[in-house]
């Protein structure tokens, strides 16, 4: 099975990345940027069968390792 989970900050937690993707952008010419937001996306090949069994797994994985849970929120997908 494959994961792949989305790690974003959460809504109200500032974003200095995103902030100098959004102004370059802005020095290329691509003015009608107002704001960007950047994250990560992590792709896990897992052993697991279940699917259920897999999406708890890699929650777990997230909780503990994977997102700042204090600031950052997670998405997990499982196919």
């Amino acid at each position: 099975m494959k994961a792949r989970v989305h790690v974003m900050l959460k809504d109200g937690v500032l974003d200095p990345q995103g902030e100098a993707v959004r102004h370059a952008l802005g020095t290329l010419g691509f003015a009608g940027v107002q704001a960007v937001r950047q994250g990560k996306v992590i792709e896990l090949d897992l052993a697991a069968t279940d699917r259920a069994a897999a999406e708890t797994e890699v929650k777990a994985m997230c909780e503990k390792l994977l997102a700042n849970t204090v600031i950052e929120k997670y998405t997990v997908e499982i196919a």
